[in-house]
């Protein structure tokens, strides 16, 4: 019955970002205003980490599944992607570079941000 209450909780968060992607004139998918409301919610307290823990858990554990179709699709079509795979390659390997330069630097610094804010409670 948890894991009911939690991906209901989940799903009508998703929806409410769905309707939001249809509704407003902007270029964002509804899964990323989904993304961002649950991260507002939990972040405000309105949805409590244990809320949606566990089928969160679940869902994360399951994800990998969900990646064999579209492998299956490439290996299918590679005669039609053969002309483009040095490009594609390219593209993933160095975008692949960025995005873990970038984590690495937020991460960095909001671990930096949290040791001063730290030094600074144990100051007062």
């Amino acid at each position: 019955m948890k894991y009911l209450s939690q991906i209901t909780l989940i799903l009508a968060v998703s929806f409410l970002g769905e309707l939001l992607g249809h509704l407003l004139p902007l270029p964002i998918p509804g899964s990323i205003y989904g993304l961002t409301i649950m991260f507002i919610l939990l972040l405000t307290g309105v949805i409590k980490l244990s809320q949606v823990k566990k089928t969160g858990d679940l869902l994360l554990s399951l994800m990998p599944i969900m990646f064999v179709a579209p492998g299956v699709g490439l290996i299918e079509k590679f005669d039609a992607c053969a002309e483009f795979i040095v490009p594609i390659l390219i593209t993933a390997t160095l975008s692949t570079f960025v995005v873990m330069a970038v984590s690495g630097c937020v991460t960095d610094a909001l671990i930096k941000f949290q040791s001063k804010k730290e030094q600074a409670d144990n100051a007062k």
